[in-house]
């Protein structure tokens, strides 16, 4: 049984340990969005590169995320999570010195398999680590760690951008990993799993990493050849499909379909889908539509974002009891059309529009919804299944929220009838961006719709804790 403590000089290395490697991920995901402006124009890139530069990370981190976990079970959770911060770190340096935009992506890919190794360890350290009785504060504090992360984030990003230049958002990761990884070795006491057994899912993961890379590639190009674009659609789908197909025949697979029985388990996962396909959408087009078409710098930007995710760091904990209390019904029926008008609200952001009357009261409005709904939606999704697999339950949920957002971020574009420059034309954009904004509200409110329909009018009170 683990037994360190959370108030022993070990335990508070443990902690320093997951936060820096779980915060490289998560800073990287929120930063990155505010510095492609300035990607674009320094090397020269259409919209369809910078679609890339945030989908090939989030398309290797989603189709991988569940097999890093499965290998730390396997290997090591300490030892494959050293690894993936190595990795993330050697990727980011690629990333920050690349001289185009191919070398870019390509490093960002690389980036991904990085966050899928060490992503699932930095929580699994935690839980195999610590005593039974500090495990919960164990989680709580490296959940508000992060959440400090994420708020500081965009500012940092925007920082950086308009000081040293946006290659300094993937540089700051090195001296990160050079800190989290001596750190690592040894003070984070080695785990696995010895009841694993048999073989990886490599077929399942390469399967469902290649149906999100062409189904994403289809819709970002689905501007140029018709005849490749109409191929990469087919092999993509037909790759989902053989994926399902290979995780119900195989005697261990990555993600087991039958724990997928739990009509609430199903129906939580369908309203994930939804509400990460419209919030990866907002950030990747609001970052955009306050630099190019409001005229704010990258720092002002970042900065302008701040209040949604400060609101979630300061009343999820709370809304989480609340779910605890009333159920998940109200919550999972009250967020979405709390998102849906803030995300319509962003409609007044225009051409000199003010960040008081205008994009403030629309952030505020979404970062409420987003207090309301994620919470409860998180501890749903534990709540559904037994416990012996909720860590299974909570990655194939983090891994559908993944692949929820980049598809929105290749799809958004081609919906809204965004140009290949769009990003340099702020007349055009601006009216494309309205049309997007419409588009991520209407996914707001059919997972809202959905949700009322999976479950039927019964309510299921939530069981655990979000993180």
């Amino acid at each position: 049984m683990p037994d360190v403590r959370i108030a022993s000089p070990q335990g508070r290395w443990i902690l320093l340990t997951t936060v820096l490697g779980s915060s490289m991920a998560l800073l990287d995901s929120t930063v990155v969005n505010i510095a492609l402006p300035r990607i674009g124009r320094d090397l020269d890139a259409d919209l369809a590169a910078l679609q890339w530069t945030v989908n090939a990370y989030m398309v290797t981190l989603a189709g991988l995320i569940l097999l890093g976990g499965a290998l730390g079970d396997r290997f090591g959770r300490r030892k494959v999570f050293v690894v993936g911060v190595v990795w993330f770190a050697v990727a980011s340096l690629l990333c920050g010195i690349a001289p185009n935009a191919g070398v870019l992506i390509a490093a960002r890919a690389l980036q991904g398999v990085g966050g899928a190794l060490l992503t699932p360890g930095s929580l699994a350290l935690i839980q195999a680590s610590f005593h039974p009785d500090d495990r919960g504060r164990a989680v709580g504090l490296w959940s508000g760690f992060g959440g400090v992360g994420a708020a500081v984030g965009p500012f940092v990003g925007g920082w950086l951008v308009d000081g040293p230049g946006w290659r300094w958002v993937f540089l700051l990761n090195v001296p990160l990993a050079l800190l989290c990884v001596p750190v690592a070795l040894r003070h984070v006491p080695e785990s696995g799993d010895q009841r694993v057994h048999g073989r990886f899912d490599v077929l399942g993961a390469v399967l469902g990493a290649l149906a999100l890379a062409l189904v994403t590639y289809a819709l970002i190009e689905a501007g140029g050849d018709g005849a490749v674009v109409a191929v990469s659609a087919v092999a993509g789908l037909t790759a989902a499909v053989a994926f399902v197909v290979v995780e119900r025949r195989r005697p261990d697979p990555m993600m087991p379909t039958d724990i997928f029985a739990s009509r609430q388990f199903t129906a939580v996962n369908l309203v994930t889908l939804c509400v990460y396909a419209a919030l990866g959408g907002f950030f990747f087009l609001a970052a955009l539509q306050l630099q190019v078409v409001v005229g704010y710098s990258a720092l002002a930007a970042g900065t302008a974002l701040l209040p949604t995710t400060v609101l979630m760091l300061l009343l999820s904990a709370r809304s989480g009891e609340l779910a605890d209390r009333i159920g998940p019904r109200i919550p999972l029926t009250v967020g979405p059309l709390v998102c849906a008008a803030g995300m319509l609200l962003m409609l007044r952001v225009g051409p000199g529009a003010s960040y008081v009357a205008d994009v403030l009261p629309a952030l505020m409005v979404l970062g409420l919804g987003m207090v309301t709904l994620v919470a409860p939606l998180t501890a749903t999704v534990l709540g559904s299944v037994d416990v012996a697999r909720a860590g299974l339950a909570s990655g194939i949920n983090n891994a559908a929220a993944r692949a929820a957002g980049l598809v929105a971020v290749a799809a958004l574009p081609l919906l809204a009838g965004m140009g290949e420059e769009a990003y340099r034309e702020p007349e055009a954009f601006d009216v494309a961006f309205g049309k997007a904004m419409a588009w991520c509200a209407g996914r707001w409110w059919w997972g809202r719709s959905s949700r009322r329909r999976s479950y039927g009018g019964r309510r299921r009170a939530a069981s655990g804790r979000s993180v």
